[in-house]
């Protein structure tokens, strides 16, 4: 693309709504894989009888295994909602952004 695109398409209105949108979520989706995966290690060292207590009685299963378990789908699921959100309603911004930049 040409210099001029490039500026058509940063002084666009829309481009600073899909940079803020895009941003928000995000950092959203950071702060909550951050706090789920930082809070489970806070509990494992300042309390860490709670995650090695068993599921039920006589099992050998303790709460940290599904804790984890929770914690690593959950930051796969989140990745994909960002991903589809990428592929849909950011991509699809950014291409009426271009699309008006090259008129």
């Amino acid at each position: 693309m040409s210099v001029d695109i490039y500026k058509k398409v940063r002084a666009n209105p829309k481009f600073a709504e899909l940079e803020g949108k895009r941003s928000r979520f995000a950092l959203l989706l950071t702060a909550i894989v951050m706090v789920s995966y930082y809070g489970m290690m806070m509990v494992v060292a300042f309390a860490p009888d709670f995650m090695r207590t068993p599921i039920s009685a006589g099992s050998t299963l303790t709460i940290g295994v599904p804790v984890g378990a929770v914690i690593i789908i959950g930051s796969w699921l989140l990745t994909g909602w960002f991903v589809s959100r990428a592929n849909g309603e950011f991509d699809s911004m950014n291409n009426e952004i271009v699309r008006e930049a090259t008129k």
